[in-house]
């Protein structure tokens, strides 16, 4: 077996690699998983309306595995089920990736509809 030196004269065994399971674990807090489900969400959104908040969530964790709930605002007109189906995909696969967690449920709150600027002008009448 190879020593170690700890200085002169001085030699030490090489550490023993301890087993996987004797490690310790490491534990993502719940604000972290809620900042990644709310930065996913906001990449699957793509450009907000001026007016509108960012996107955030909520996450309840236990063990490897986050229930999350994400609010968020959408331009109108649009396909709400489809805008909602992409960020509830992306939250997946981002919190899955980041933190390796399963995510069996994620929630998308529409809080607030804003009207398209060109979807409005177009609808006003002119005399």
């Amino acid at each position: 077996m190879t020593g170690v030196s700890e200085g002169p004269g001085e030699v030490r065994e090489a550490p023993v690699p301890v087993p996987a399971g004797e490690r310790g674990a490491t534990r993502i807090a719940d604000r972290v998983v809620a900042k990644i489900a709310a930065r996913a969400a906001r990449e699957a959104l793509g450009v907000l309306h001026p007016d509108a908040e960012r996107p955030y969530a909520t996450v309840v964790v236990h063990h490897d595995t986050a229930r999350v709930r994400v609010h968020v605002e959408l331009d109108y007109p649009c396909d709400i089920g489809a805008r909602c189906g992409q960020v509830r995909h992306h939250v997946v696969q981002q919190v899955r990736g980041l933190a390796g967690m399963a995510v069996p449920e994620v929630g998308v709150e529409v809080e607030r509809l804003h009207l398209a600027a060109e979807y409005g002008a177009r609808q006003r009448r002119t005399r």
